[in-house]
């Protein structure tokens, strides 16, 4: 870098790109190219490679075997860092001057942001999972209220911030640069949770505050189990550049290894978009309609699936003709046929006990199964709901379902959860896409405004989009609860909420069937490069368990993701990595909500072994959010490094 700081990357190129220089592919990301994403690199990156690519994987500063301490995500310093990484690349005697950006998740984000920055030789980007809006869509909150995956997400970066280079790589001063990780990484949640309305912190790196700031061509991926399915829709609707969109069935990951199946062959899809804009190959790659989408068909519900069974359709574009805004009126528990409408007299009334929310799974479905969400109908006992009559013929929705809504409520700080589920004829109810409002957000998420007990309010609620078949026979469920826990951290005390049907209805995105279908074959068998050599030494574990307490009335979500110790040959290291997370409760006590998570992270070659162990636990009071971590560091089991931290936050409008 400019300032002398030196960033660790791998370099994949074809065996003769010095003589005959090609295109390079930046992937730029925190998680440690040597071990935590080095089988999942090894997929796709030589793949890359051998189809006339210079693939460059590099760790941001701070992160891997990187130089410098990493303090937050998006920072300028990263996304400057990012500008130099390309033009070094570019530089390069192997590269053509032309570069791409593919990244998933964090690599998606920094893509469109950087993209936004107008480096000279980024010629398109592929961006996968992410979001162009980091406050209203991103990890940490959904309609202006706080997800519990803010506390988990900012868990998983203190763990991963917390762990050292590798002496193998950086040589002896590895310890100096891990301790000077230990000691300025910080604790993100703090900052996150400061930060409780969408201000200049998460203006700053959302694209969506200028669309028109990206100039090079756009491939936007997602999938239904993903958490960042909707950002797809708004890039294809608001951009100007030549641009397609994909979302298939698959939760966060790359969708040629992506689960729920089916996998596609995406990495030919890559192969064929850098063909097109950084070789200008003359390829049909935009002849395809700009949004792809699989259609999902009825399912069970399941906490996991294997497959989604459904279709491939398109969209010539976004906003589609082929997808019509269909109003439904709200009647008394009923979701009425269009056209007609209940009687204005009869308001309906619901509380909802903090249990609502145990079986909605994960925000993000991050493939660590049973994460997704359980069958509804234990939810929809403690909420409002609302059944439409057995569906005569099949009905298919493509977007973002709407709820428009007049509410009464007996509290300043209200939060509401809708969710849509498929009810079959047996009675089952699989939730098929949900959306959360604070409704002190009500009129935007910069300047909340506390309810007027008492007082109607017209409030609309937008659910997250999908594609999704309803069956003749089956009923469309629409369930209104005031909490959601522990998904989304409950209000500050239990709320009732006063929904005038008559005066209320849901929109939803209808696509008759008989609308553009694509090939079955439209994408190919997954293809990718051999992994490269590792071994499980200890098996891991994947737990997901509710409980409840029946004499003290405690209850709790306990989820463990442990992946057990795997070794990487070629490097002869062993890998550990372990998390616990507790969300907690009693009863109806929305002062005792809890959520308490602890990660453990080993890397041990020979002699040498390191570990750390963080803890963060999250609780609230009527006024104030209240954070404690720990940070624990060993060389071997000797501990050389440990910090605590407390911290107090007012709750504003939250």
């Amino acid at each position: 870098m400019s300032d002398g700081a030196r960033l660790s990357a791998r370099i994949w190129k074809p065996v003769d790109s010095d003589a005959h220089p090609v295109p390079a592919v930046l992937e730029y990301i925190p998680y440690r190219h040597r071990d935590i994403t080095a089988v999942r690199d090894s997929i796709h990156h030589p793949y890359l490679a051998g189809h006339g690519y210079a693939c460059v994987r590099v760790d941001l500063r701070g992160s891997g075997n990187s130089d410098g301490v990493l303090t937050d995500e998006y920072l300028e310093q990263e996304l400057h860092d990012g500008e130099e990484a390309l033009a070094w690349s570019a530089a390069q005697p192997w590269c053509t001057g032309r570069t791409g950006m593919v990244g998933i998740s964090w690599g998606g984000f920094n893509a469109l942001q950087i993209a936004a920055r107008r480096p000279p030789s980024l010629s398109a980007i592929a961006a996968l999972c992410c979001a162009d809006d980091r406050y209203a869509d991103d990890v940490h909150y959904m309609g202006g209220c706080l997800l519990s995956d803010n506390l988990s997400w900012a868990s998983v970066m203190f763990a991963d911030t917390s762990c050292p280079p590798d002496p193998e790589v950086v040589g002896e001063r590895w310890m100096r640069m891990w301790r000077e990780r230990l000691e300025g990484s910080g604790l993100w949640l703090d900052a996150w949770l400061r930060h409780q309305r969408r201000d200049d912190y998460w203006r700053h790196g959302s694209v969506c505050e200028d669309f028109g700031d990206i100039a090079c061509p756009v491939l936007a991926v997602s999938g239904w189990a993903d958490g960042y399915s909707n950002a797809v829709f708004r890039l294809m609707q608001h951009l100007d550049v030549p641009r397609r969109g994909l979302i298939g069935p698959w939760s966060h990951k790359y969708p040629h290894i992506g689960e729920p199946g089916p996998a596609i062959g995406f990495l030919q899809e890559l192969v064929r978009w850098w063909d097109r804009w950084l070789k200008d190959v003359d390829n049909a790659v935009m002849e395809a309609p700009r949004l792809c989408t699989w259609m999902q068909e009825s399912m069970p519900p399941s906490t996991s699936y294997e497959e989604r069974p459904g279709r491939w359709v398109g969209e010539p574009s976004w906003p589609s003709p082929n997808v019509r805004r269909q109003r439904y009126p709200l009647g008394h528990y009923r979701i009425e046929r269009p056209g007609e409408q209940a009687p204005r007299e009869t308001p309906l009334t619901v509380s909802s006990p903090l249990s609502v929310g145990q079986y909605g799974g994960k925000w993000c479905s991050y493939n660590a199964p049973p994460d997704l969400p359980y069958d509804q109908r234990e939810e929809d006992g403690g909420s409002l709901v609302f059944d439409s009559d057995p569906l005569p013929e099949r009905c298919e929705i493509l977007g973002g379902p709407l709820v428009e809504l007049s509410v009464e409520v007996d509290r300043p700080v209200a939060m509401l959860a809708a969710r849509l589920s498929d009810v079959s004829p047996d009675g089952q109810a699989t939730r098929v896409t949900y959306g959360l409002l604070n409704l002190t957000h009500r009129d935007g998420h910069e300047e909340p405004k506390p309810l007027e007990p008492g007082v109607r309010h017209r409030v609309q609620l937008r659910m997250n989009g999908v594609a999704q078949a309803f069956p003749p026979g089956h009923r469309i469920r629409l369930a209104l609860s005031t909490s959601y826990w522990p998904l989304a951290w409950p209000p500050p005390e239990p709320v009732r909420i006063t929904v005038h049907p008559g005066e209320s209805e849901i929109e939803l995105p209808v696509r008759p069937p008989e609308s553009e279908e694509l090939p079955a074959d439209l994408f190919g068998e997954p293809e990718g490069a051999p992994e490269i050599s590792t071994h499980q030494v200890e098996p891991g574990e994947q737990r997901w368990r509710v409980s409840r307490d029946l004499v003290e009335y405690g209850a709790a979500l306990e989820v463990v993701k442990d992946l057990g110790v795997l070794h990487f040959d070629a490097i002869d290291l062993d890998l550990e990595r372990r998390a616990e997370e507790t969300y907690s409760w009693v009863a109806d006590d929305f002062g005792s909500v809890r959520g308490h998570i602890e990660w453990t992270m080993r890397f041990s070659r020979g002699e040498w072994t390191v570990s750390t162990t963080t803890r963060t636990t999250l609780s609230s009071t009527a006024t104030e959010f209240l954070l404690h971590a720990e940070l624990d560091a060993y060389v071997d089991d000797r501990r050389v490094f440990c910090r605590d931290w407390d911290r107090r936050i007012p709750r504003d409008h939250v």
